[in-house]
């Protein structure tokens, strides 16, 4: 039930504009106050590298103390009440915020804290072919929308500015910010996937697909591939991660031909069959 209330929660807030921080902008706020606990998210979406993580009263995982980094959009109307309560005794805190309005009454946070990040200033001219929000501003880079239900790491631009906020005793070194800085820009990229076999994240990429199927210490040759077919023209290539040389990729068939989905995904195994020593074990990842 707790999975079904979240993700009903959260496609909710996601259809109001609601949209998440990078895992990328976490770790950076998380590096701020070094902190161990997340206020705010869902329980589906809550990134590994925090020792705790919860919302109001739903604890996620790990213990209700710490210094906290909150994602304030994701909380509720009462889970706003209950932290900003929490606040006011505290000051080790990180908080990422939509950017206040100039007509918006200030929240406890502002007032009791100081913003070292915002990008709701107005932004220079961008560069040719630079993405912008509606604003025709620079808005920081989101997770896409319910990018959960297939792992999607790439990233969207979001249309609302944001800000972080610490309190006002708090020092924050150059460093850090320019750090958050450059996390929040706009890459349209994709957002962090990197694989930390220790401590907690190692429970984390073990639970995974790939490390439930034993592909972070297999002894043989890992490779994983993908395909395409859009607009009559068929790709594939694959990247084999023990290696780690140049993915290799390349167009299959003819327009003339016809294409299909399944084509391309033959040409992948195919191309990493054929690098793969006969002797050699192949632990081989795709998604047909």
């Amino acid at each position: 039930m707790v999975i079904q209330d979240e993700t009903k929660r959260t496609e909710e807030k996601q259809e109001a504009g609601y949209r998440s921080p990078t895992w990328s902008i976490l770790r950076a706020l998380q590096k701020i106050n070094k902190a161990n606990k997340l206020e705010g998210k869902a329980v589906m979406s809550a990134p590994h590298f925090f020792q705790s993580a919860g919302r109001g009263d739903l604890k996620f995982w790990g213990e209700d103390d710490g210094l906290a980094v909150v994602v304030w959009e994701s909380l509720s109307e009462p889970e706003k009440e209950q932290w900003s309560e929490k606040m006011g005794k505290l000051k080790d805190w990180v908080v990422w915020y939509r950017s206040s309005k100039k007509h918006e009454e200030q929240r406890l946070f502002e007032v009791d804290g100081k913003e070292i990040f915002s990008n709701r200033s107005k932004q220079a001219k961008p560069k040719a072919g630079e993405k912008t929000d509606k604003k025709g501003g620079k808005g920081q880079s989101v997770r896409r929308k319910a990018w959960w239900r297939q792992d999607n790491i790439k990233c969207a631009v979001s249309e609302e500015y944001a800000s972080c906020c610490v309190h006002q005793d708090c020092h924050v070194a150059d460093e850090q910010k320019a750090a958050l800085k450059k996390e929040a820009g706009v890459s349209g990229g994709k957002d962090e996937c990197q694989v930390r076999l220790k401590g907690r994240e190692h429970n984390y990429w073990m639970g995974t697909e790939r490390g439930m199927l034993g592909g972070y210490g297999y002894q043989g040759q890992v490779t994983a591939s993908d395909s395409s077919d859009k607009q009559g023209k068929m790709g594939a290539g694959y990247h084999n991660l023990r290696r780690r040389k140049k993915k290799q990729q390349c167009k299959v068939g003819r327009e003339e031909e016809g294409s299909s989905s399944n084509r391309p995904e033959l040409a992948a195994f195919f191309l990493a069959l054929r690098d793969t020593l006969i002797q050699e074990p192949l632990l081989y990842l795709c998604d047909n």
